[in-house]
């Protein structure tokens, strides 16, 4: 399974363009929902993001939870994302049957009181 479809890819590299050029323009950004979370079958990892850098497509922004019990909001690498493996081998997934219902700073508030992402 590919992580990011077509689709999903073009949304994340959408909402990258519009927060630059807000960012460009001495603007706050918006704080977009997420367009897809990842995670690892065997590892605790998850990943909701919301963003990809238009002028590094391998940098995402998101919500990560690396199963330590602090999350974060900030930038990782999508092809160091496609390389992980969990405890038993396993690939990143992604969660095809996820459906944001909030945005991305109501998950991280969320998060941080639980210790790990829910959605």
């Amino acid at each position: 399974m590919e992580l990011l479809t077509a689709e999903i890819k073009t949304c994340l590299l959408e909402n990258g363009r519009k927060n630059a050029e807000l960012v460009a323009n001495g603007v706050d950004t918006f704080d977009f929902p997420p367009v897809v979370k990842l995670f690892t079958p065997d590892a605790g990892f998850t990943w909701l993001l919301s963003e990809i850098d238009p002028e590094n497509s391998d940098i995402a922004f998101g919500l990560c939870d690396l199963g330590i019990g602090c999350p974060e909001v900030g930038y990782v690498s999508l092809s160091e994302i496609a390389c992980l493996r969990g405890k038993s081998g396993l690939p990143v997934e992604r969660d095809c049957y996820f459906k944001s219902d909030k945005t991305l700073s109501a998950y991280a508030d969320e998060a941080h009181r639980l210790g790990h992402i829910r959605a």
